[in-house]
């Protein structure tokens, strides 16, 4: 028995902002006219309606999908509607499904490691069809009033992402599916980036309800853990970039992107570039590189995770 994915789907809001208006609707500071997008490549990202929130994201992206039958739902975002309960009840609700739902979280590996839980449940017997789905909408912390350089730079990370929900159909299969799946973390540097309100920690405080982070600090956490859970993975399965139709990589910024895919080899050709005209969609990427790439089934593709904690995650799979 193998747990294959059967249905990838997302959902982009018709509300876009440019990098050039990002840039105008922030007070206070802005270093020169043009900084976002020369720093990170993105011209574009989505945002969400006022009246939406990310169970709606994700229940969007899986009503693109035959959900039929499943039996447990699993959401799995770093954004969520509220503290309690979990999302993934609010997302069962909007679609009409009666099965069992959890939440898994992991920042923006949280949909790559959706999938892992729901290889293994399925490999265990629990369970033949999961849908694992997301809705981010990290718009909603974004630091638009600006004191100085040094918040410019804390915030900087926020004026990059992109509100997009997505869902990922994994089913029991007798013949192909996940092949290989390895994943890491190195916790020590939990503190680079953080979202810090709404926890026990920052229960009401509303100056903690933005996102902060260092984006040279995580470049080079990610750069210490090094390379080698892909790389890995490559030794272990005997096989190389060129049998993949897609590569999918998170992508957070167009230099770190290239920076990455040289350390890796991966060719051109088997990378989609998703963040120029959609921004960092967080936990996302990986399923919306699919839906804009080309494969057919019986294709591989290798889904290659990076995500605040710091984590790392690496799944292939015969579609």
């Amino acid at each position: 028995m193998k747990a294959r994915i059967t249905g990838v789907a997302t959902y982009l809001p018709d509300r876009t902002l440019t990098s050039a208006e990002v840039e105008q609707r922030i007070e206070g500071y802005v270093p020169y006219q043009g900084v976002v997008e020369r720093l990170t490549g993105i011209r574009s990202r989505h945002v969400a309606h006022d009246d939406q929130q990310a169970s709606d994201l994700a229940a969007e992206a899986a009503r693109r999908l035959d959900h039929t039958g499943v039996d447990l739902l699993i959401f799995a975002s770093a954004s969520q509607d509220m503290v309690e309960p979990a999302t993934a009840h609010i997302v069962a609700a909007k679609l009409g499904l009666s099965c069992p739902v959890f939440d898994v979280k992991n920042a923006c590996n949280s949909m790559l490691n959706g999938i892992q839980v729901a290889e293994a449940l399925i490999l265990s017997g629990a369970h033949r069809r999961v849908l694992v789905c997301s809705g981010e909408i990290p718009s909603r912390a974004i630091r638009w009033r600006v004191r100085d350089r040094a918040q410019f730079v804390d915030s900087f990370a926020g004026y990059t992402l992109s509100d997009t929900g997505a869902a990922v159909l994994v089913t029991a299969d007798l013949e192909r599916g996940i092949f290989y799946r390895d994943f890491s973390a190195d916790s020590t540097a939990w503190a680079i980036g953080t979202l810090p309100g709404g926890g026990s920690a920052h229960p009401r405080d509303p100056e903690y309800s933005y996102f902060q982070g260092d984006g040279r600090r995580l470049k080079e956490a990610f750069e210490l853990v090094g390379p080698d859970i892909f790389l890995n993975a490559l030794k272990r399965t005997g096989l190389s970039w060129d049998d993949f139709a897609v590569v999918a990589v998170h992508q957070v910024a167009l230099p770190y992107l290239r920076f990455l895919a040289t350390a890796l080899g991966i060719p051109d050709d088997k990378l989609v570039v998703s963040l120029t005209e959609h921004g960092n969609c967080a936990s996302t990427t990986l399923p919306l590189q699919l839906t804009l790439g080309t494969w057919e089934p019986g294709d591989r593709v290798a889904l290659l995770g990076l995500g605040g904690g710091i984590s790392t995650g690496v799944i292939l799979a015969e579609m």
